[in-house]
């Protein structure tokens, strides 16, 4: 990855939740939880953003993302659904998996250079097949952990 992207095992969650509302707010909590952020802050900037375009990236995916002047870098939150929610993705598919991102307020190039490298991590089916069968949070961890080391060299 060509971003310095923190990423923290507890930033990872599997969740049963039905709406596309709850899972803002859970990508909120898991943010607040893992980087020291105010999540009703990171909700309410995660709605704003959502109101303007969905962040259904496509295959399953959703980036939702935004900036807060709490954080100093893009900071990665990620959620397993056990069952596919609508997002009002692209590409008209339900939502698996949840990539939340946060960044600095004023980082305009990092924010869009942390945006590219996790949509071209998704774009790996056999990344996003690995992701979907990996029994546990630590696993998913060691998964993203090992890729982003290895887009870094």
């Amino acid at each position: 990855m060509d971003v310095n992207l923190a990423f923290l095992p507890q930033a990872i969650a599997f969740a049963r939740i039905d709406t596309k509302t709850k899972v803002l707010a859970q990508t909120a909590q898991l943010l607040s939880d893992a980087y020291g952020l105010d999540a009703g802050q990171v909700l309410e900037s995660l709605e704003a953003r959502e109101a303007l375009g969905s962040t259904g990236f496509g295959r399953g995916v959703a980036i939702p993302h935004c900036r807060s002047k709490d954080i100093r870098r893009p900071s990665l939150a990620l959620i397993r659904l056990e069952t596919p929610i609508d997002f009002a993705a692209a590409d008209a598919r339900p939502v698996t998996l949840i990539c939340g991102l946060v960044s600095p307020e004023n980082a305009g190039a990092t924010h869009l250079h942390a945006l590219a490298a996790l949509s071209r991590l998704t774009r790996d089916e056999t990344m996003l097949q690995m992701l979907a069968e990996a029994p546990t949070t630590e696993a998913v961890y060691a998964l993203l952990t090992n890729q982003f080391q290895r887009d870094a060299a």
